[in-house]
């Protein structure tokens, strides 16, 4: 019965139980992707990681906000010096000076890393596992980064229970990671053991939730990977993650650590955004077994590397690896362009069949392909337009970056607009060109992306290339099934197309290999009515895209939230193209005419529905003592003017700020300070110094002083009112440390220097400025809370400080001429 045609009836009894499978798929792969461990108790066996455990060091760590150079800071650095000599490691605490630059800013500060190691016993070479202990000035980062510190004092003792490893173990907890990864830079730049190099496992947090994903790689990375396979008992992440963080400005420590030579992996979980960086990263907001999954794999991994042979992990390529259902799937970058090629290969095949059996002409196939860019560019866009409209109706979500409390009904709202795109393009256009060719001129798409990728970004081809090449296999095999066109006229009469498969890798095998899974089928709606094998194809066929691009929807909304809203959409759009087979079973034949009603009906109840889930949102979404908001608000002093201002960058003003700040003007701030204000408002003057600044030297276009906080401020801000291309800090009993910048500031006087916990006698700094031999730098000291200025009254509880970075300071700057 495989070839009897289907009627309409059969046709739509067909696609719903197609559809019920794709959801069924849907569902398990949403729970196994999105899954964490349960919290294993503290009575567990000794060689196992327990949560319960690492928690009672988190509540040391992590009980109140530990910025740089803080006396929070300090404590909790001496708690993981005291644990980690008490497991029995031998530990230093290396005093040095971190920097980095950026355009047009030199940061600098005082770090105090702590190392401790452990001897192999037979080493091959070094695995460094690496967290860091400073949190945001915002919050206590019981997630970013306290849970890593947390999970490595409980992998050492877990490792101790049983015999030492084969190679040597160090443990790096860095300090001012939060300033610019300060701490690594300082260890990679005169650390002994960062000249040795090794295997780097870093550990980090950008929500509070979720599992623990492997999101970043070294180059060459195929052989790590493998020991990532076989030593993580529940992989998260895939090797498209790793190609998109490349390209991105982000960094971590890891970043520094792969620049002095070390190979290796960067986890971090990404769910519950909306507390990164502020107040509620905290223990209460922190999902246990977010911490149970990140320890498992801390510890996995420090044993399979610290039994391995490191320099046989040494590679000359990149693996391609995603889990499917749980299991890691990998093969080798040199199947990453033949799997393009063939993928595109075969979809120009089944277009050729489908010309020869006279369902599609050359031009339709072409102007569909065409005209499919734009569903894909209209969702994009529409998810756009959904943020910017809940930013006009709802200015605080600016100031979170679009990583929402409760962002579901908006998610939803986003699929909506994209089957609403997905329709609009669909429904006009299949009468004209037909199912069939609508549906492998979309294929093409997938085919171009993974080529494309496979030249740009290898590690994330198989998000195209794959599912293409299963489409296009499939769609040759429906088309079979379905049999020839009917006789009558040259219009395309028995298919409803290719499901195009986009973005979606099915079941890979291993060793190097690919096996289909299933079959991306044709639809034969137009004149020979879909069979059972077309059906079945087409819905095989749709699995591996079922399985792999929601998820990475999914973790597109996490990482960068509402938003970027246009990127997942744009994924969301992609799938919505391989499922145009399964719309199909429910319409008409394509001949006949959609009654007009129906036409206008299916885009505006989509349409209507999106409203509908945006006014959800908005109506759930509301802010609370669980669920803040975010207030930004600072104090600054002209110590030069004796002006005081209260300033605010907040889109929209909450009661609570609206009692500091009411107007925009800005004459009253210190020369060089930060522009990109909203609000500002006058305060009551404080009896502070100003930093002071002392000219010492001028050789040439770079000028050297000393510079102090006269009342012992922890943070010093230079802005400098001409382009700076060099910067030199040192610090008492350190050695200079210099850094490049390039390019300037925004909003601001170009050039800026930081310097983070700022010893009582001050710095010493050189600034090199071409072009003049007059500089004009305003010094401003910084000092974290508001409590000691008049009139300030704490947040409510449904605020917290906002994650700016002069959130809640207390500034006094004085103007220099130099």
């Amino acid at each position: 019965m495989i070839g009897k045609p289907l009627d309409a009836r059969r046709r739509v009894l067909a696609g719903a139980c197609a559809g019920l499978l794709l959801a069924l798929v849907l569902a398990l792969t949403t729970m196994a992707q999105g899954s964490v461990q349960q919290p294993v108790p503290a009575d567990v066996g000794a060689a196992r990681f327990s949560a319960e455990r690492a928690m009672a060091h988190l509540r040391h760590i992590a009980a109140e906000p530990r910025p740089l150079g803080s006396p929070a800071s300090d404590r909790a650095r001496d708690y993981v010096v005291d644990q980690l000599r008490a497991a029995g490691l031998a530990v230093e605490v290396r005093h040095s000076v971190g920097a980095r630059s950026s355009a047009g800013l030199a940061t600098f500060g005082r770090v105090d890393n702590v190392v401790a190691t452990l001897p192999g016993r037979d080493a091959t070479g070094t695995v460094l596992l690496a967290a860091h202990y400073d949190s945001a000035a915002a919050g206590p980062g019981a997630s970013d980064d306290g849970a890593a510190v947390a999970a490595m004092l409980e992998t050492v003792r877990a490792l101790r229970a049983r015999e030492p490893l084969r190679n040597d173990l160090v443990l790096l907890v860095t300090d001012g990671e939060e300033d610019g990864v300060l701490g690594a830079d300082a260890f990679a730049r005169d650390h002994p053991l960062a000249r040795r190099g090794g295997v780097a496992l870093n550990f980090e947090a950008r929500g509070v939730g979720g599992p623990s994903l492997m999101f970043e790689t070294s180059r060459h990375n195929a052989r790590l990977i493998d020991v990532f396979t076989a030593a993580v008992p529940h992989p998260r992440g895939d090797s498209s993650m790793v190609e998109i963080y490349r390209m991105l400005p982000n960094n971590t420590d890891f970043t520094v650590f792969t620049k002095a030579g070390f190979a290796g992996l960067n986890s971090a979980y990404i769910e519950g955004g909306s507390h990164y960086h502020t107040a509620g990263d905290s223990i209460a907001n922190l999902d246990e077994g977010s911490l149970q999954h990140h320890g498992e794999n801390m510890l996995g991994l420090a044993r399979a590397f610290g039994e391995a042979d490191l320099p046989a992990l040494a590679a000359d390529r990149d693996a391609t690896y995603f889990p499917v259902l749980g299991v890691l799937v990998d093969y080798p970058d040199t199947l990453v362009w033949p799997l393009a090629a063939v993928a595109a290969s075969l979809v120009v095949a089944l277009a050729a069949l489908a010309r020869r059996q006279r369902r599609i002409t050359v031009p339709r196939a072409l102007l569909a392909a065409g005209s499919a860019v734009l569903p894909l560019l209209a969702s994009a866009l529409l998810a756009q337009a959904l943020w910017a409209l809940l930013v006009a109706l709802r200015p605080g979500y600016d100031a979170m970056g679009g990583l929402l409390h409760r962002p579901r009904a908006y998610q939803a709202a986003v699929v909506v607009l994209v089957a609403f795109a997905l329709l609009a393009w669909y429904l006009p256009l299949r009468r004209r060109l037909g199912p069939a060719a609508l549906a492998i001129g979309a294929l093409a798409w997938p085919a171009a992306l993974g080529l494309l990728c496979a030249a740009s970004a290898p590690g994330a081809s198989f998000q195209f290339a794959l599912p293409a090449l299963f489409a296009a296999l499939g769609g040759l095999v429906a088309l079979a099934t379905v049999g020839r066109r009917a006789a009558g006229t040259g219009r395309p009469v028995a298919a409803a197309g290719t499901v195009g498969a986009v973005g979606a890798a099915g079941t890979v095998g291993a060793v190097g290999a690919v096996s289909t899974v299933g079959a991306v089928g044709t639809v034969g709606a137009v004149g020979a009515v879909s069979t059972v094998g077309a059906v079945g194809a087409m819905t095989l066929g749709a699995v591996p895209a079922t399985v792999l691009l929601p998820a990475l929807a999914g973790n597109a909304f996490n990482a960068m939230g509402l938003a970027l809203a246009g990127a997942p959409a744009l994924v969301l759009a992609l799938f919505g193209l391989t499922l145009l087979p399964l719309a199909e079973l429910f319409l008409p034949e394509p001949d006949r005419a959609l009654a007009r009603r129906t036409a206008l009906a299916v885009p505006l109840v989509a349409a209507g529905l999106a409203v509908a889930l945006a006014g959800t949102g908005l109506a759930v979404d509301r802010v609370d003592a669980r669920h803040p908001g975010r207030a930004h608000l600072a104090y600054v002093l002209d110590a030069d003017t004796g002006a005081a201002s209260w300033v605010s960058a907040d889109p929209e003003l909450t009661d609570w700020t609206s009692g500091y700040v009411r107007g925009g003007d800005l004459a009253a701030l210190p020369p060089g300070y930060p522009r990109r204000l909203r609000w500002t408002g006058p305060a009551q003057p404080l009896p502070l110094a100003g930093p002071e600044v002392v000219p010492l030297r001028r050789a040439g276009e770079a000028v050297t002083f000393r510079v102090a906080s006269r009342r012992g401020a922890s943070g010093l801000t230079l802005r400098v009112d001409h382009p700076i291309i060099e910067a030199t800090a040192v610090a008492p009993g350190s050695a200079p440390v210099t850094v490049p910048v390039s390019g300037v500031r925004a909003n601001t006087w170009p050039g800026e220097i930081r310097f983070r916990d700022l010893p009582e006698r001050g710095i010493e700094i050189t600034l090199r400025a071409p072009g003049t031999d007059r500089v004009r730098v305003t010094a401003i000291d910084e000092t974290h809370g508001l409590s000691a200025v008049p009139g300030f009254r704490p947040r409510p509880p449904e605020l917290v400080v906002s994650t700016r970075e002069d959130g809640d300071l207390l500034s006094v700057a004085r103007t220099f001429e130099l």
